[in-house]
């Protein structure tokens, strides 16, 4: 018994470590910077929490913090629209990418069994490629001389190149093409998990193929789905390889803003609050909805 004890509390130990080291601990030091106050200076803030080493000396550390760069988020209406923007495109991106992926995911499940690893790979083979490489690849295939409108000029499709590196549109490429594994993945797995003798039991009830799909197998594939649009969205809000190569001086996201922050302006405080109110912004939604799961799961219990 006292063995089974300890395997279980090592199995349960090791992830919460890994999170206490490599995220809590992290974003405590984000949180630090954020409260402290810009200074000309290397680093360039006024430490806090330095001194104090009492219960008293806590409070009066309390007493005394302005929040002052959380205060300027609320001030200052481009960190504002940069969260906004940062969502939309996000938002639109992961509809996209739903679209294609879905359609890609449930062509793979339904494959015979000898082609599933084949096309599996398929799907990760771009992973094997540097993230960057591949986006700077779309410069070439987007510019106005590149190969897409060359393409499309000698089919006759348009009469002069089309403008789509620099927009929005490039950087909705750049995010479908980057994150799709991340949706095709998990959708793929419980999309193979399908019982076809359901399906087949709803098309002897009566059913059409489009029916026995969106009452069976859509059902069925929705926490597929919601993971894969988790996957493909968080990173999304917070991209900034992809606005910054792709997108225009109109694309705005958070990710670029706090990169202009950190090593433009120099100035972590604003720089480190604005991660932290990015972070709840996405986590405090997920650990809702997840709330609402579980309440979903002992009402059908």
């Amino acid at each position: 018994m006292r063995e089974t004890h300890w395997r279980r509390l090592i199995l349960i130990g090791v992830p919460f470590l890994w999170l206490l080291i490599f995220f809590l601990l992290p974003f405590g030091i984000v949180v630090k910077i954020a409260l402290s106050d810009f200074a000309n200076a290397m680093p360039p803030y006024t430490p806090t929490l330095e001194g104090v080493d009492s219960f008293a000396a806590f409070m009066a550390f309390l007493g005394q913090l302005d929040l002052e760069s959380f205060v300027w988020l609320l001030e200052d209406q481009i960190y504002l629209i940069s969260y906004l923007s940062s969502l939309k495109i996000a938002f639109i991106a992961t509809v996209f990418t739903l679209i294609l992926g879905y359609p890609l995911a449930y062509a793979m499940a339904r494959a015979p069994e000898k082609w599933r690893p084949v096309l599996l790979m398929l799907v990760i083979l771009p992973f094997w490629t540097s993230f960057l490489i591949r986006v700077y690849a779309w410069i070439g295939i987007l510019k106005t001389e590149g190969f897409l409108n060359m393409a499309l000029l000698q089919i006759g499709l348009i009469s002069e190149p089309l403008t789509i590196l620099n927009t929005n549109t490039a950087v909705y490429i750049g995010i479908v093409y980057s994150y799709l594994p991340f949706l095709v993945l998990p959708l793929y797995a419980t999309l193979e998990k399908i019982d076809h003798s359901l399906l087949e039991a709803a098309l002897d009830l009566g059913a059409s193929k489009l029916a026995s799909f969106w009452q069976v197998t859509f059902p069925i594939s929705l926490p597929g789905v919601v993971a894969g649009c988790f996957l493909v969205f968080i990173p999304a809000v917070g991209e900034f390889v992809i606005p910054d190569l792709l997108g225009g001086s109109d694309t705005l996201m958070i990710g670029k803003t706090l990169w202009t922050e950190f090593f433009g302006n120099r100035d972590w405080p604003v720089a480190s609050a604005v991660a932290v109110v990015l972070l709840l912004l996405l986590v405090v939604p997920m650990l809702f909805f997840q709330r609402l799961q579980e309440k979903q799961q002992e009402a059908r219990a």
